[in-house]
């Protein structure tokens, strides 16, 4: 098994009053599977994602990636784990508006020490996402679309075994999302797990594994 939550929550205070954003999550992903998050804003598929990458601590529950706790990390190795073993989308762009298209898709290498073709490997990420012809632009010159495709090669610069995308189709037309999702689902073919929160139900596939979120609890979707 790739990612194994077990009894994960998270507590946040609100008016002197502890409430549950996840509770009790019980989730497991395995290698180059493609799997769904619904439900409603503020239901907790954002904080949950957070968790699974290391970026929240936990109140309680583990999350197991490759057998191992992560959060049992320390700080260092967290890092490590966000920037090797799992590629993230966020909901908001986060681009870098000074960098080209080419070098936004590059920065993750740069990150650690480690050896490589940079140039190499972007290209080819821009290839597969259809925005090649777009390497040397930049980002306030992107289309909302084209911007997403980017982030998601960005994401992918180090060869990550499970990409996390929240709201990746967002904002987006019916065309361009189906674009967006046409070039998920290629990486998932490639071996690469996928992980997708949305509103978007349109997108959802019966194939895939579709989890919904209410009120921090995480149930299968039938």
């Amino acid at each position: 098994m790739l990612l194994q939550t077990h009894q994960l929550s998270r507590s946040f205070q609100r008016s002197g009053s502890a409430f549950f954003a996840v509770q009790d999550v019980e989730m497991s992903i395995d290698r180059s599977d493609f799997v769904f998050i619904v439900g409603r804003s503020g239901s907790g598929k954002t904080t949950l994602l957070n968790l699974i990458a290391g970026l929240l601590e936990p109140t309680s529950g583990t999350v197991m990636f490759n057998e191992r706790d992560i959060t049992r990390m320390t700080d260092s190795e967290k890092s490590h784990y966000r920037n090797e073993l799992i590629g993230f989308v966020p909901q908001s762009l986060g681009t870098l508006p000074n960098l080209s298209v080419i070098d936004n898709v590059r920065v993750p290498f740069f990150l650690f020490d480690r050896d490589g073709d940079t140039e190499g490997r972007a290209l080819s990420l821009l290839e597969m996402m259809g925005i090649l012809h777009l390497k040397d632009e930049f980002p306030n010159n992107l289309s909302g679309g084209e911007a997403k495709r980017m982030l998601i090669a960005r994401a992918l610069m180090n060869s990550p075994q499970l990409l996390i995308a929240d709201e990746p189709t967002a904002n987006l037309d019916a065309e361009t999302a189906a674009g967006v999702m046409h070039a998920v689902k290629e990486i998932n073919r490639l071996g690469t797990a996928v992980l997708i929160v949305t509103h978007d139900t349109v997108i959802l596939d019966p194939q895939c594994t579709t989890y919904r979120m209410d009120g921090g609890h995480l149930s299968i979707q039938t």
